[in-house]
């Protein structure tokens, strides 16, 4: 009789997401076990755990998924996880806080491969200006992007200080460099705007980032990506279904949260049946959500 594959689900929050849970079941998962208010600490232990009460030939299913809502936090776990893993009993490890890496991942995917469409481009150079860049997709958007050769600029809706802390722990975690830059008015908002090729917004559910006029006064900007599904839209006149058309009156290039949410939807859980399927243990973060959200848009 075939082992159950089995995922372990590990947050530091009083609750593990449930959109995460039915994705991960959806997957093929046979069992799915929360565990919450999880300390960094305490990953080696539940790790080792997992991969001892099981024999070695069944080590691959059994599966570690690390959640929350601080991309940092998530990605230390992530490496935690790791370094408790050794041969024959290594599992395979997913980490996506608040479904953010996957999101992140499908936006920026999307955003490439209607630049190469429209526009014969690719990522390298681009102007890209990323507000909401405080929270999780907005910070994971801006690392991929900067990886892929864009110049990245982080907006902090509250002024600089928070989005250049964050800017000096990516150059110190992943050696790339991004700006910060003040957005805490509308003619902050604008002035980046005014010089971006694109414009990420991946800031709070019901939150309106750019104004109609802020849009259409941009006249270098090539696109704007929003994640935002809760009217109103972060990106004024932005179709959450837009897929690369026009935002209205401008031609400035839209795509909604709905167009990004249904590549990161196919990337989450194309991520998770990979663990369910694998021969090897895997240890996915943002990169490979990037890779198969590349795929899929």
């Amino acid at each position: 009789m075939a082992s159950k594959s089995i995922l372990h689900m590990i947050t530091p929050l009083k609750h593990m997401s449930p959109f995460d849970v039915n994705m991960a079941v959806d997957a093929g998962f046979d069992a799915v076990l929360p565990y919450t208010n999880v300390d960094a600490k305490e990953v080696t232990g539940l790790v080792q755990d997992a991969m001892f009460s099981r024999p070695p030939q069944d080590a691959v299913r059994t599966g570690i998924f690390i959640g929350g809502k601080d991309a940092i936090l998530a990605l230390d776990m992530l490496d935690a996880a790791k370094r408790a893993l050794f041969k024959p009993f290594e599992v395979s490890i997913f980490a996506d806080p608040a479904g953010s890496f996957t999101t992140a991942a499908a936006m920026v995917a999307c955003v490439e491969r209607l630049l190469k469409q429209k526009f014969n481009r690719d990522l390298k150079a681009t102007r890209i200006v990323v507000y909401g860049a405080t929270g999780v997709v907005g910070f994971t958007a801006g690392v991929i992007a900067s990886l892929e050769g864009a110049s990245v600029t982080l907006a902090g809706y509250d002024g600089a200080e928070r989005v250049q802390r964050a800017a000096q722990e990516i150059e110190r975690r992943f050696k790339t460099s991004l700006s910060a830059a003040d957005a805490s008015t509308p003619e902050k908002i604008s002035a980046l705007l005014q010089r971006s090729d694109i414009a990420l917004c991946a800031g709070r559910a019901g939150v309106q980032i750019l104004s109609e006029a802020a849009v259409k006064a941009a006249g270098k900007l090539l696109m704007a990506a929003d994640v935002n599904a809760v009217p109103p839209p972060g990106v004024a006149g932005l179709d959450p279904q837009n897929k690369g058309d026009p935002i209205g009156g401008t031609k400035v290039l839209g795509i909604g949260a709905l167009a990004i949410g249904n590549v990161k939807y196919q990337t989450e859980s194309g991520l998770f049946k990979r663990m369910v399927e694998a021969k090897e243990a895997l240890a996915l973060d943002f990169r490979d959500a990037f890779r198969l959200a590349r795929e899929l848009a």
